[in-house]
């Protein structure tokens, strides 16, 4: 497992935000998982980084934060929190996110907390947002497990057999053995997504209609000058990344107003610390009309109004439900892996490279060409073992690109 461990600090590093000699790093990471951190920093110290540098998060703090700080906290964000993650992002750093927390962990804070203070950041974070959604600068994301997050997953197991079953299928995810050859794997099936994008991009789709049994009946209009990515991206200074550890997806973004229909989500989805069940949307000329859910309806509501971009959507993406991920048959209550199990969609901010020269547009010239802007984006999985997806080009020819769950391309 050492050598896993090793494998897979390096593969972030190297890999996921592809660190560059002299290039500075800065890691976010729970308190809980500080032993995997040092990892990743003496996996980029190697590398030839100039500073590695570290920021801190513990759940458990953040939770008793919700419940008993004074109520004008969660209406600004301090000056220093704004800089710290601006500054970095200008000068070209690259940011690693390793994530592991409890997936309830907000459970029965005050809603009105976390809506405001999801507003207060969005909108103090907003230009370091926007340089990420643009790739200004290299940027990853993956996760260890911890005890609470292991005995979600696997509930009938003791806490050491969870934690073993739960870093056993993360490894799976992001293809590392401890052979040393996951970045040999890694170019394989980024070879294969480049296959796939490089079919869609030349198809030039108008439009995509989704069904499924769960009730899914939705058309999803595409900007005329869309273009389909996944797998790497490349950062305004030329360095490869790739945002997500693991990435099944290929992804572009919808026309703001140019989708209709219903959409029913296939699997549970984790917002705020909390979960979301059995959900659906109703949704005219883009927009949300009709929020429902058996569990989390109000969190869910809350989150589509955050601003007026959230409850339009800025992502769709389409990933086999033939998938590594979602072959283990689990639900793994953390977006990272379960976007990567089934087609999803998001609502919220559409990101900048979706659109033919869009990294280098102004906020107005991506909405200029039918990109949504938002705080948010929040993804939600709406994939089945009998989705279809048709596709329609300009000149009017159906398409099939998803049969049965998976590419027909």
């Amino acid at each position: 497992m050492q050598k896993k461990f090793e494998e897979y600090a390096k593969l972030l590093v190297e890999v996921g935000v592809n660190v560059q000699k002299g290039q500075n790093l800065v890691i976010s990471c729970p308190v809980d998982c500080a032993w995997f951190a040092r990892m990743c920093a003496k996996a980029a110290y190697a590398a030839g980084c100039r500073e590695v540098v570290m920021s801190w998060g513990d759940e458990l703090l953040t939770r008793e934060k919700y419940l008993h700080a004074a109520d004008d906290v969660f209406d600004s964000v301090p000056e220093w929190r704004v800089r710290f993650s601006t500054d970095y992002a200008k000068e070209g750093a690259a940011f690693l996110h390793i994530g592991g927390s409890d997936p309830e962990i907000l459970k029965g804070v005050e809603q009105d907390r976390l809506v405001r203070s999801s507003r207060s950041s969005g909108a103090a974070l907003k230009e370091y947002r926007q340089l990420q959604m643009s790739n200004a600068f290299p940027w990853a994301i993956g996760a260890i497990p911890v005890p609470s997050w292991a005995k979600k997953v696997f509930p009938d197991c003791p806490e050491e057999e969870a934690m073993a079953k739960l870093w056993d299928a993360i490894l799976t995810s992001v293809r590392v053995t401890g052979d040393g050859k996951a970045v040999e794997r890694w170019k394989e099936h980024l070879d294969t997504l480049q296959i796939r994008i490089d079919k869609l991009n030349a198809l030039r789709l108008e439009s995509l209609h989704y069904t499924n049994s769960l009730g899914t009946d939705l058309t999803i209009r595409l900007p005329e000058d869309h273009i389909w990515g996944g797998g790497d991206g490349t950062s305004r200074a030329g360095i490869h990344f790739i945002a997500n550890m693991p990435t099944e997806e290929i992804f572009t973004a919808p026309l703001k107003n140019g989708i209709d229909g219903v959409v029913y989500a296939s699997m549970p989805l984790v917002l705020s610390g909390d979960l979301v069940k059995d959900f659906h949307f109703v949704i005219r000329e883009g927009r949300i009309v009709e929020v429902h859910a058996q569990v989390g309806e109000e969190k869910l509501k809350a989150e589509t109004t955050l601003d007026e971009g959230a409850s339009y959507f800025g992502e769709v993406a389409l990933v086999p439900y033939d998938s590594p991920i979602r072959n283990q048959e689990l639900l793994f209550y953390n977006t990272l892996f379960d976007e990567n199990a089934a087609c999803h969609l998001a609502f919220g901010e559409a990101y900048a490279e979706c659109i033919k020269g869009g990294e280098d547009m102004s906020k107005e010239e991506l909405k200029a060409h039918g990109l949504n802007d938002s705080i948010t984006h929040v993804d939600f999985m709406v994939g089945t073992a009998d989705l279809s997806i048709t596709g329609r080009t300009h000149d009017g020819k159906e398409v099939p690109i998803f049969v049965d769950g998976n590419f027909a391309l």
